[in-house]
């Protein structure tokens, strides 16, 4: 079985799927598990570390398949994007802060430029960029977004109508095949996915990270800034993040600008993580979080997916 869409053809790919680069967690052996399973895989390049960069990226090359990396956009700099360049991505994307400064390096090096947006002025904007894909992400995905942000419901086929001909990919609580086609029925050429790719066998996370995922429901989910401030994130304050619960959520919801200004607080917290009494790191998950029973390999799963997306299509053509 095989799909064509505009994602497809033009990345190349066989299942119009695609791995969210979650910073960190999505190296080397988890993005080029998705490539053989049929989808681009997207590395979790973050501020673009290049120690992190030069150990993942052969990993991912030694597959010869197509193969993207994702930045932060507020937290790089040019010397980043050239150093990403220099492996000879097949696409690099960006989210999160203003892109134009990157974006004629990007196109010069061949490379296609996949511009994450989080409302209409964002698609506006990544149309007068050039983008060659854009990625509408509604807010219930994991990990960080717009605090102003729409649900991808909605937000989907507005973005599609508003930046046609380029092509779309949903992004925000898609967690299995049904969601896939779902996306592809809103007129997106494909989904971008993360959190279900945290559970799987190649996924750069710890063992208490998984569980809690495999434990986890989405009305357990809830966009914050509390984590990030009380361990001393650089993120900006407009992207609040969907975590999984965490008692400094219920410590300090509501008190944000007092906790930003107690040091002692965050000291705390340091001490907790310190102590094990808090995980090192929150756990990102989205409200598609309940669909996440079981820990395969990403190759198997893209496959599934896409299986599960044809049959839901053929079930909805029957009605």
């Amino acid at each position: 079985m095989a799909w064509s869409t505009a994602f497809t053809e033009m990345l190349g790919v066989r299942y119009p799927i695609a791995l969210a680069p979650m910073g960190g967690s999505a190296g080397g052996a988890l993005a080029a598990a998705v490539s053989r399973g049929g989808g681009f895989g997207i590395l979790g390049g973050a501020y673009g570390d290049r120690e992190w960069l030069a150990r993942e990226v052969p990993v991912f090359a030694s597959t010869e398949a197509p193969w993207g990396v994702g930045f932060l956009t507020w937290g790089i700099d040019l010397a980043t994007v050239e150093l990403a360049l220099s492996y000879g991505p097949s696409a690099v994307m960006l989210s999160f802060g203003d892109p134009s400064p990157y974006t004629e390096h990007v196109r010069r090096a061949g490379a296609l430029l996949i511009l994450q947006v989080t409302d209409l002025e964002e698609a506006k904007q990544a149309v007068d960029l050039g983008a060659d894909v854009i990625v509408a992400q509604g807010t219930e995905s994991g990990g960080h977004g717009a605090v102003r942000g729409r649900s991808t419901m909605p937000f989907v086929p507005a973005v599609v109508d508003l930046v046609a001909p380029v092509p779309v990919l949903a992004a925000g609580g898609i967690a299995d095949g049904r969601g896939v086609a779902a996306a592809l029925v809103l007129g997106a050429a494909g989904a971008l996915i993360g959190t279900r790719f945290q559970a799987t066998t190649e996924a750069l996370v710890g063992p208490s990270i998984t569980k809690a995922i495999l434990e986890g429901r989405g009305q357990d989910t809830e966009r914050s800034t509390v984590l990030d401030i009380a361990r001393g994130s650089r993120w900006p304050s407009k992207y609040p993040a969907r975590t999984l619960g965490h008692p400094y959520l219920d410590r300090w919801r509501g008190r944000e600008t007092e906790l930003a200004a107690d040091p002692q607080a965050r000291q705390a917290y340091q001490d907790d993580v310190a102590r094990g009494t808090v995980p090192p790191l929150p756990v990102w998950a989205g409200e598609a979080v309940d669909l996440i029973a079981d820990l395969p390999s990403a190759e198997d799963l893209v496959t599934a997916m896409a299986t599960q997306a044809q049959d839901a299509l053929n079930r909805a053509g029957r009605h």
